[in-house]
């Protein structure tokens, strides 16, 4: 159907002269054809005869008088078995160099889940990896942050996760790019290839040199292969978003390209609005679970921020890789201090368990304190009681490295899945002392320590 004629065009934006009485309503897709080339537009706002649009893709070679037509399909993802184990752009379209012989495509805007259709009791997620089962549980449908700089061992703990509720619920993964290097969404398909667990995992790439609408758009494409996942499979699906914050930045440019005022430091006034929409598509049901980890890029480091704000309001805990820690050679490298969950409650876990948490935090941060003493004095000046804590707290921080099944080829080290009941009662024994005849470097790299 012929809507109009283009009357101007920008870097991204196409203006559109409408037709009179035709059907056009905002998100719905439009089309151009030059020559052999097709562009496409989606529709972001209608003033009178004039309509305003996003370009999906570059505009070179478009010009002002070239007919528009609707698209009779808006954005649409392939929503069948057929998503796994490919690399899809974030309007659907394959980027691996491999077709898709398309069997079903559903609109990637689709409504969040009704409030009779979620399930809150959901149970725990258990990945076998202790660090994480310990201190930062995680329940079906949690959103959790996952906060650390390049080096850290970030895509090892991403694998790890896929591998192990892969094997233990025999559950499939989503990652979606979100503003990221291409090199970066290129190492992640070979990994993935190379620990086969591509079969396992779709992944949706907005990379960073494409025009803003394609970096907002992923978000949406993801999750809509992730709900079919859910709803389809009945699956507790893995979501990866690297970056959430990328998100925020992408419509952040797109409201400036429409000339809307934005709220400070360029953030738009939608922001609440847009987080939330994503947000709420993250839910479980009766059937599956979507459970993601997004990752935060924190703007100067002020955490602080709007949009970061924003963002962790909607999280159910947080997941830290630190530096420091990984310059110490303990992977996964998490700064146990600064991870949390709201799962750490004496009704959710358990009265064992969260009393176990608080007493080796406690270890660990008189540790920390005892480390400075014995800087300047030495470990003999300490008490019996100070002594007995600093090397039992060793032996706890050593105690949470762990071989990850993903990692085998490079560490030789076969990988361990750690019941949670076994690292409890390891750590018990650690602060009994029933291990104090032990050196601490038996407890590096091992699952628990009976075996």
């Amino acid at each position: 159907m012929l809507i109009g004629k283009i009357i101007s065009i920008s870097d991204i934006r196409v203006n559109i002269f409408r037709l009179e009485d035709v059907d056009v309503k905002i998100g719905d897709v439009l089309e151009s054809k030059v020559g052999d080339k097709l562009y496409e537009f989606e529709v972001a706002e209608i003033n009178n005869n004039e309509i305003i649009c996003m370009a999906l893709k570059l505009v070179i070679g478009l010009s002002k008088g070239v007919e528009v037509y609707k698209k009779s399909d808006g954005l649409e993802v392939e929503y069948s078995e057929k998503v796994l184990g490919r690399v899809f752009n974030a309007y659907g379209e394959p980027i691996d160099g491999k077709e898709v012989d398309s069997t079903q495509r559903k609109n990637i805007n689709s409504k969040s889940l009704k409030l009779d259709e979620i399930d809150v009791n959901n149970e725990v997620l258990w990945t076998g990896i202790k660090v994480i089962d310990f201190f930062a549980p995680i329940a079906k449908g949690f959103k959790m942050g996952l906060l650390g700089g390049a080096g850290v061992g970030k895509t090892v703990v991403i694998k790890e996760l896929i591998n192990n509720i892969y094997k233990s619920r025999n559950s499939n993964a989503v990652f979606i790019g979100v503003g990221e290097r291409s090199r970066e969404g290129k190492e992640l398909y070979d990994e993935m290839k190379e620990s086969d667990l591509l079969d396992k995992i779709s992944i949706v790439f907005g990379q960073m040199g494409d025009n803003p609408l394609s970096r907002y758009k992923a978000v949406s494409s993801g999750l809509t292969i992730a709900e079919y996942l859910r709803d389809e499979r009945d699956q507790d699906v893995l979501l990866f978003i690297d970056n959430i914050y990328r998100y925020v930045q992408a419509k952040a440019e797109i409201s400036t390209e429409l000339k809307r005022v934005p709220v400070e430091n360029g953030y738009p006034t939608t922001m609440a609005n847009d987080v939330s929409t994503i947000e709420e598509r993250i839910n479980s049901t009766g059937n599956g679970s979507i459970t993601s980890f997004q990752a935060i890029y924190i703007p100067a480091d002020d955490i602080t921020d709007e949009a970061v704000q924003t963002i962790i309001g909607h999280l159910d805990g947080q997941l830290v890789l630190d530096r420091k820690t990984a310059e110490k050679g303990l992977y996964p490298a998490i700064n146990v201090f600064r991870t949390n969950s709201k799962l750490i409650d004496i009704e959710k876990i358990g009265e064992r368990h969260y009393n176990l948490v608080e007493q080796v935090l406690k270890y660990l941060t008189r540790a920390e304190e005892l480390e400075e003493i014995i800087a300047v004095l030495g470990v003999d000046e300490l008490s019996q009681d100070d002594q007995n804590i600093f090397y039992r707290s060793r032996k706890i921080r050593n105690y949470f490295s762990q071989p990850m099944f993903v990692a085998e080829n490079y560490t030789s080290i076969p990988g361990k899945f750690v019941d949670i009941n076994d690292c409890l009662t390891d750590l018990e024994e650690i602060i009994k002392g029933t291990y104090d005849d032990m050196d601490e470097s038996k407890l590096l790299y091992i699952g628990k320590i009976n075996e």
